[in-house]
């Protein structure tokens, strides 16, 4: 008899502990596959796959370091294949709008045959409070390479919830969802809104790439991820995505969280304390 144990490939991240702390909630057997678990599973160790997806009938798949990297389609495509060996029926993906990398790779999954939901995902909320932006935040003032364009920022937590759903209910399988927040600001608004949820200045700065890039290869970051941030900046964020969509109300029948009841909440857990 097959297991219903899901496996969250990628936990605990932002999204990953989220489910893990829902799908418990409610009962279910769950695992975190990650390097750190007790069956490891590592992105360029290929031979921890199986072991680490092998007895579970699902997985929540959060791919690193972005699915807009070169391999990654590959990878996917290897990994669905794996899943499927080892009796896995459904997968449930993290991706990203509007990236064409991330499009190969959901291609690459759904072309395995192995039950599949989509979940695109515009620009977490939480990375200001639990990401690369949370040093600038501290200190004042967050620069990036972004002007005017706006982004639907997504909640983590509707994202995990989201995710709950799809590995829950079979309704959610072979299905794509656009999961964005429920208006669009720029950068420069979502901070002037921490501001006031933190109720202490907090300034946002327009700089060139070139001043982005360097500032990050100074802080010592690595290249990979210096050309990552660089194209997600660059290329991703000129206003393919500025539009909502209705995901998340589709999906959770509910409306997806604002971005101002994020940053009240974000605020009161101190996370932005100076």
């Amino acid at each position: 008899m097959q297991s219903s144990e899901i496996v969250v490939v990628g936990g605990p991240g932002k999204t990953g502990g989220r489910i893990i702390k829902r799908l418990e909630a409610r009962g279910l057997t769950v695992r975190a596959a990650s390097r750190s678990s007790a069956r490891p599973f590592d992105w360029e160790d290929r031979s921890s796959w199986r072991g680490a997806l092998q007895s579970a009938s699902s997985a929540y798949v959060a791919f690193q370091p972005d699915l807009a990297v070169a391999w990654a389609a590959e990878a996917i495509a290897t990994l669905a294949e794996v899943a499927r060996e080892c009796g896995l029926e459904h997968i449930v993906l993290l991706s990203g709008r509007g990236e064409e990398g991330a499009q190969r790779s959901e291609t690459a999954l759904t072309a395995s045959g192995i039950g599949t939901t989509i979940l695109r995902a515009s620009w977490f909320c939480q990375n200001f409070s639990e990401g690369a932006f949370v040093e600038q935040i501290l200190g004042g003032r967050l620069q990036l390479p972004a002007g005017e364009i706006r982004e639907p920022f997504i909640d983590a937590d509707d994202i995990a919830d989201a995710a709950v759903a799809a590995l829950t209910d079979p309704r959610h399988r072979n299905k794509i969802y656009e999961l964005t927040g429920p208006r669009a600001l720029t950068f420069g608004q979502a901070v002037a809104e921490i501001a006031a949820a933190a109720g202490r200045p907090i300034e946002y700065q327009q700089v060139s790439m070139a001043d982005f890039t360097g500032g990050l290869a100074a802080a010592g970051l690595p290249q990979g991820l210096i050309d990552l941030l660089e194209e997600l900046f660059g290329q991703v964020l000129d206003g393919r995505n500025s539009s909502t969509m209705g995901g998340v109300p589709d999906i959770l029948g509910r409306p997806a969280t604002d971005f101002s009841h994020y940053a009240r909440r974000a605020a009161a857990s101190g996370i932005w304390s100076a």
